[in-house]
């Protein structure tokens, strides 16, 4: 990769004015893999993950040269997924939120560099100085100062009672681990934060903003977000898990599908030609609005999107499967480098759906792939053939090839883990009498910790699917959640006061890979009065 290249990325204060003089990218006239190497591809993601439904999409100079669809939209419904069935895209939902922004930057409305205040008078972080000093382009790229996933509690799992203005006053007590612009740690509460101001900058709400700029000048037909019938939709995908051998379905949606306060963070649904069309629109400097004639999004505010703003850490497997030589995140959308090209990308993670995006400008090239199934290492291997496959033709691999990689990577033989499983037993309400009660956390609210039917429970007030009994395991307690698609699961810390009386309890993670949005080092609840009779 050129050393220009590599250091006008990195810079975090390119000017417009600069961005423009630099000489464009080159243009690269891009061979197409055979169909068959594709369907390849696709057969040996579906068949080895066991997925229950798989959705992905090729773009190559402007036109769409691979489109396939398998599985169903619920295990054993018989309805196929295709083309149209809707995903959730999770945090690729970002990109479309700083588009947004972007299209209200166009229009005068907004600028990257206004102060957050400017636009929510009430915003409020933790810190005052910090309150004062953020911009709406540090809400976009994760360098706030907050721990990764602080505050995801509020926003999954799903369904659950907080709402934007609980994510908007939690700020104020979510403490920050770091200082304010100091590194990047991943947060998805900041861009609920920018929706608002989307929304207050903008005169409208997010949900109706996003219609408007975005799904309808760009004829994103199908795309979801806020509140609709499920059946008036039709073609809806549903989470799935693995359990015994099987695709089961995590929770199905009802009739009814809730706007959600994470929309402008992760709560966008759509279908793989809808995130075909976005593809395009990324790849088309001169994507036409509706009108057929004004430029969608100018090219500064494209630059500007695309422009690195914090460096990110480029680990082994990227310098290895990508000859990477930098790694940063802009507005939405994470940017390095493979085989000397440009990489934009970005994935989506939800329980029981994956997606990931990815586009290599200068090739004119871009992939979607969408999982509605345990698909984490699928997304991972299928996507990396496919850039591989265009990047770097000569190199291209199969999917058993970086699979084997992965399990070589974090280590193959889980059997000894599976034979030395902990012993865990039930624990009895008087075992912990002294530590029964309601506790407070000042942004995630209340929980109790109360007897039920021979056991002692976990129950979050505003968070139903957080709820389980109180274990023991080598001397320690934790809550086995009832739901099993909640996979993360705290120890319980009690502390008492100086008077040796229940006073605070604290969380932590029995698994120290969990994923970051279970944050429970971000709780720290009060003990705030006794169990009123169980509601069990």
């Amino acid at each position: 990769m050129p050393r220009w290249l590599a250091l006008a990325m990195l810079g975090t204060a390119v000017t417009a004015v600069q961005a423009q003089a630099a000489p464009p990218p080159p243009i690269v006239a891009q061979a197409i893999p055979a169909q068959s190497a594709l369907d390849a591809l696709f057969d040996q993601t579906l068949q080895r993950y066991q997925l229950p439904g798989l959705a992905v999409g090729v773009v190559v100079d402007g036109k769409v040269v691979f489109r396939r669809t398998a599985g169903e939209t619920r295990a054993g419904s018989r309805q196929a997924i295709t083309p149209d069935t809707l995903f959730k895209i999770a945090s690729n939902s970002k990109a479309m939120t700083t588009a947004l922004l972007a299209r209200l930057a166009d229009a005068g409305k907004l600028s990257w560099t206004d102060p957050v205040l400017r636009h929510l008078p009430g915003f409020r972080m933790y810190d005052p100085w910090v309150t004062g000093e953020i911009q709406l382009r540090d809400l976009l790229i994760h360098n706030s100062g907050l721990r990764a996933g602080a505050g995801d509690l509020m926003l999954w799992p799903e369904p659950n009672a907080f709402s934007r203005a609980d994510v908007m006053a939690a700020l104020a007590h979510l403490k920050p681990a770091y200082s304010f612009r100091s590194r990047y740690d991943y947060d998805n509460l900041l861009y609920i934060v920018a929706g608002e101001v989307a929304a207050a900058a903008g005169g409208a709400s997010y949900e109706e903003l996003l219609r408007r700029e975005v799904f309808q000048p760009l004829g994103l037909r199908r795309c979801q977000v806020g509140e609709w019938r499920r059946d008036a939709v039709g073609n809806v995908a549903q989470p799935h898990m693995r359990k015994d051998g099987r695709n089961v379905v995590i929770r199905a949606d009802g009739k009814t599908i809730p706007a959600v306060a994470s929309a402008a963070a992760g709560g966008i649904r759509c279908s793989l030609d809808d995130m075909l069309t976005w593809t395009r629109a990324w790849l088309d400097v001169d994507t036409k609005a509706a009108d057929g004639t004004t430029p969608w999004l100018s090219r500064t505010q494209r630059e500007a999107v695309w422009t690195a703003q914090i460096p990110l850490g480029l680990g082994a497997r990227q310098r290895s499967w990508d000859d990477a030589h930098f790694s940063a995140y802009g507005y939405g959308w994470r940017l390095s480098d493979v085989d000397g090209t440009l990489k934009v990308s970005h994935t989506g993670t939800l329980a029981g759906m994956y997606s990931v995006l990815t586009l290599l400008p200068q090739k004119k090239v871009g992939f979607v792939v969408l999982i509605n199934g345990d698909g984490g290492e699928a997304r991972t291997v299928l996507n990396q053939a496919l850039v591989k496959h265009y990047s770097a033709p000569q190199q291209a691999v199969g999917i058993a090839s970086l699979a084997e990689q992965l399990a070589q990577e974090r280590g193959t033989d889980t059997s000894a883990a599976a034979e030395a499983k902990p012993q865990r037993t039930a624990v009895g309400p008087d075992e912990v009498a002294q530590w029964s009660g309601i506790y407070r956390d000042a942004w995630f609210g209340d929980v109790r910790l109360c007897a039920a039917k021979g056991k002692v429970y976990f129950e979050a007030a505003k968070s139903p699917r957080l709820s389980g009994p109180v274990l023991r395991q080598d001397g320690r307690l934790l809550v086995d959640w009832d739901d099993d698609s909640v996979d993360a699961e705290p120890w319980l810390d009690f502390h008492a006061g100086a008077a040796g009386e229940p006073d605070r309890l604290t969380l932590e993670h029995v698994d120290k890979n969990a994923d970051f949005s279970y944050d429970y080092p971000d709780l720290a609840f009060v003990r705030v009065g006794d169990c009123a009779k169980s509601r069990r």
